[in-house]
């Protein structure tokens, strides 16, 4: 016999089915809620809301686990790449060699990006902010691309897939370069994916002095894997609305980009460093800063500690805190900002009132941390966090149009003024 849970509305009873995940979690189906009722649910932000069934993420925020098709983060950034995770992300299964090596060979053959989008790139003033440029060149894409992708075809889909991950990271080298006035250039494509990606970003106009480092490289890898999804979150949600109209794949991952650019979603490791400028232009003193935290009558908020989804500590914390530590150890940044961002770190794991309210640093902290000591500028870390959870969008994307999920149409209740008679303006 299948679950239920009998509702009761102004006497009328309706039993609605408990749908359950593999990992045990029970959803409540209300699809025949209205049309037997004409009820609806209330629920500000979708906190309490499963707007699909996905085979992609599975996030427990209390038990801090994050996993991706199944594999835990902890065992996919320490074993695998980043070309590795999106395939898994996108197409449900690691790859093998073989098809690791196609993967990677199809995204180099489309990496070119077509020479009329620097024109687009060139309209843009000096104070266009990257998110902004990209959010924008990604949706010129469409442009340059203007068949639809036809979903019922594998290698239709295939093909928009390794498009745009190929451009995608060439796209955001130039809207960097593009804010430091420098030339534009295309992937190198005899080196990795990451590696090609910080060679555009950081070379000189003559294409030298731009030498890679391991451990930076491996550290933005991880960095990558660990934004790569992150279930239904804001900018992912944003990407399968947008989706479900059956826009194509450059348009909905142009309006996610654009969800991600917010200050509480992926623009939280931007705020972060603005924060430690905050405290280094008051003199650095950390103390204070932390009593601030503490008083709930002040209105300073500690930036990159906890989180609204884990209740404990963020598991890509762990992994990219030991990450930034060989970074900076192996650079040998001498910083104010990151020395104040260290005495922070120190005092919240220490402190009991942060222990007590599990507000640990989390991934948007040390990402931030990394990124300045990579010499990214601050404007454009929200850029990077959208090139590592492209293959997330990407996924999602794919897996709403395959189910054939229904155009999303939330509902509202109204609370605005009843029926009005119209009067002309010599009687208001």
């Amino acid at each position: 016999m299948s679950k239920v849970a009998t509702v009761e509305i102004e006497g009328k009873k309706i039993d609605l089915p408990l749908v359950v995940g593999t990992e045990n979690e029970i959803a409540l189906d209300i699809t025949k809620l209205r049309g037997e009722t004409g009820a609806i649910t209330l629920d500000p932000g979708y906190k309490n809301t499963g707007s699909c069934e996905s085979a992609i993420t599975f996030l427990d925020g209390e038990k801090g686990i994050l996993r991706y098709r199944g594999y835990s983060i902890e065992e996919l950034a320490e074993k695998a790449d980043f070309l590795e995770v999106a395939y898994l992300l996108i197409f449900g299964e690691l790859p093998t060699e073989t098809q690791l090596q196609k993967f990677n060979t199809d995204i180099l053959d489309q990496s070119i990006v077509n020479e009329d989008m620097k024109t687009v790139l060139k309209g843009f003033p000096e104070s266009a902010h990257p998110m902004g440029v990209l959010s924008s060149l990604t949706s010129a894409l469409t442009a340059f691309n203007p068949k639809s992708v036809n979903v019922d075809s594998e290698e239709d889909m295939y093909k928009a897939i390794v498009k745009i991950l190929a451009k995608f990271p060439v796209l955001a080298a130039w809207t960097l370069r593009k804010k430091n006035n420098q030339n534009l250039f295309n992937k190198d494509t005899n080196i990795g994916y990451v590696e090609s990606l910080l060679k555009m970003m950081f070379q000189d106009d003559n294409k030298k002095n731009y030498k890679l480092n391991k451990t930076v490289v491996n550290a933005l890898d991880k960095l990558l894997i660990l934004h790569a999804d992150h279930e239904q979150n804001c900018s992912t949600s944003t990407v399968r609305i947008v989706g479900s109209s059956h826009a194509g794949l450059f348009a909905s991952i142009s309006a996610g980009v654009s969800a991600l650019w917010g200050p509480l979603h992926g623009g939280a490791n931007q705020a972060v460093i603005e924060m430690l400028e905050e405290i280094k232009a008051d003199g650095g003193d950390t103390s204070k800063f932390i009593a601030k935290a503490k008083d709930k009558d002040d209105p300073f908020r500690l930036m990159g500690f906890g989180h609204r989804v884990y209740k404990n500590f963020d598991p890509r914390a762990k992994i990219i805190k030991k990450a930034a530590d060989e970074v900076l150890g192996q650079l040998g940044v001498e910083d104010p900002i990151l020395e104040i961002a260290k005495g922070l770190e120190k005092a919240a794991l220490e402190d009991q009132y942060f222990i007590d309210r599990k507000l640990y640093p989390n991934v948007d902290f040390y990402s931030g941390i990394i990124y300045r000591a990579m010499g990214i500028p601050t404007e454009m870390f929200t850029v990077m966090f959208a090139v590592g959870r492209l293959p997330g969008w990407i996924a999602q994307w794919r897996e709403m149009r395959l189910r054939k999920e229904p155009i999303g149409r939330p509902r509202q209740v109204y609370i605005g003024e009843t029926h009005r008679k119209f009067k002309d303006i010599a009687n208001r």
